[in-house]
């Protein structure tokens, strides 16, 4: 970290002194108060001086930081609308490699067609903690971004940036227990995701026991500020309830008598970088260290929220052509009744129809790339693992509840197919589940009168 900090400090010094030289007019345009944002970004673009392009991109960023949400708002307007490909460049370009298809008209068409905003951020990017800022940039790009198309283009520019620059390689991980520096746990309470942490006490219960671990990912631009954390509890059984996991009142073990390692909350942290993939294979080198440390673990799963589960079938109870018959229309409309969890009779009625709506949801919706439709399922089948159980009703907060009636689901990591599963759903779009998960799906699809495998587009689904 000192190495880091070091070089922190001399990137701040390098800045103050390329603000120096534009305050002294050493440019054609010295930057002054009345300078417009659109003239900062135009003159970072033509800089060539590394200390003044690093001063530009400092400026530039820290106006931004002060805009209100209507500034921010227009200043993305801007980028899309002034920063775009050169047109005329572009069709030039277009008419070359028409002409003469090679390599270096292949070459000028490709920079002819990259918008000068790319370039743009790839700058401000020099600027001290510049990445961590562009993040927060992003962050409310995103809160714009369904508006309009302008938007949308604009953000793609951003993404496709942010592909390169956090993809897996430049990850590392580290462990978080109680020794962790404060400010980093306070984080960790903020960026809990999954199963809310109410404050000190309840972080303490997560990592202090011999039985609980937890590993975070970095990235060496955002030292002090994780991208990922993983928390996972030593057990000696896969978890069918939440409960299972967190209950206060539980017994810890002594780690080296665990056989099975729980990751029951996988947090993204950065809502900057929503959307943005960080490789496959991460959860595989949590496992890779938990196994060198612990040899006697045999299994490793998860307890999963199913955060899109709810809507979607919201959705398909509202579709015409759904398929569900009146009996299962009538048992679902129990869902609908605020106490149903709570009367044995109903919530198994539920059960029986739930469940294998639910697995046909996970292994024969497709959304785009013929990929899971669920954000959570996408992550770890993505990453290799198999949907190995179903856990009805295993997490009864109001926001489970709200998000999938209390659904949970175990996906299980194991080493010798988590290749071959994330091929077989890259290449083929096939979920990798237990023999009692494909069974269920049928079931699902037969009571809908879906024999063969869905490849219906998310996006057609929710027109329906």
């Amino acid at each position: 970290m000192a190495g880091i900090s070091f070089f922190s400090d001399m990137m701040q010094s390098i800045t103050d002194r390329g603000r120096r030289l534009l305050a002294v007019g050493t440019r054609a345009e010295p930057v002054q108060a009345e300078t417009t944002l659109e003239t900062l970004c135009n003159m970072l673009l033509s800089s060539r001086g590394e200390a003044s392009g690093m001063a530009l991109a400092a400026e530039i960023l820290q106006r931004w930081a002060e805009l209100d949400s209507t500034g921010q708002r227009d200043f993305m307007l801007m980028l899309h609308d002034q920063f775009g490909p050169d047109v005329a460049k572009l069709d030039k370009a277009i008419d070359r490699y028409r002409s003469d298809r090679n390599s270096n008209t292949l070459i000028d068409l490709h920079q002819a067609a990259e918008p000068r905003r790319q370039e743009l951020v790839r700058r401000l990017n020099l600027a001290p903690k510049g990445t961590a800022k562009l993040v927060e940039m992003r962050e409310r790009l995103l809160g714009m971004k369904d508006a309009t198309e302008q938007f949308r283009a604009v953000d793609a520019d951003f993404a496709h940036l942010f592909g390169s620059w956090f993809n897996r390689g430049f990850l590392t991980l580290r462990p978080i227990d109680w020794s962790t520096p404060a400010d980093l746990l306070e984080k960790i309470i903020r960026y809990e995701a999954v199963h809310e942490i109410a404050g000190w006490d309840e972080l303490r219960r997560r990592l202090v026991p011999p039985d609980r671990r937890c590993f975070a990912f970095f990235h060496p631009r955002l030292a002090d500020d994780p991208l990922i954390f993983v928390e996972v509890a030593l057990t000696t059984a896969i978890p069918s309830a939440i409960t299972d996991v967190l209950d206060e009142s539980r017994s810890p073990i002594a780690a080296q008598n665990a056989t099975t390692a729980v990751f029951y909350s996988i947090s993204n942290c950065q809502e900057g970088l929503r959307g943005i993939s960080f490789g496959n294979f991460l959860i595989k080198q949590v496992v890779e260290d938990l196994r060198r440390d612990l040899p006697g673990l045999k299994t490793f799963v998860t307890l999963s929220p199913v955060p899109g589960f709810a809507g979607w079938l919201a959705r398909l109870r509202k579709a015409a052509d759904a398929g569900l018959s009146e009996q299962t229309l009538k048992t679902l409309a129990l869902l609908d009744e605020p106490d149903w969890a709570d009367d044995p009779e109903r919530s198994q009625a539920v059960k029986a129809v739930l469940l294998p709506l639910a697995a046909r949801y996970f292994v024969r919706e497709q959304g785009n790339g013929r990929r899971p439709i669920d954000p959570v399922a996408r992550f770890h089948l993505g990453n290799g693992a198999r949907l190995e159980r179903l856990n009805f009703l295993a997490d009864r907060s109001l926001k489970a509840m709200r998000q999938s009636y209390g659904l949970m689901v175990n996906y299980l990591y194991k080493l010798d197919d988590i290749e071959k599963n994330h091929e077989a759903l890259a290449q083929h779009g096939e979920v990798a589940a237990s023999p009692e998960v494909k069974k269920l799906a049928e079931t699902g699809a037969s009571e809908a009168g879906l024999g063969s495998p869905i490849r219906r587009r998310h996006g057609e689904m929710q027109k329906t």
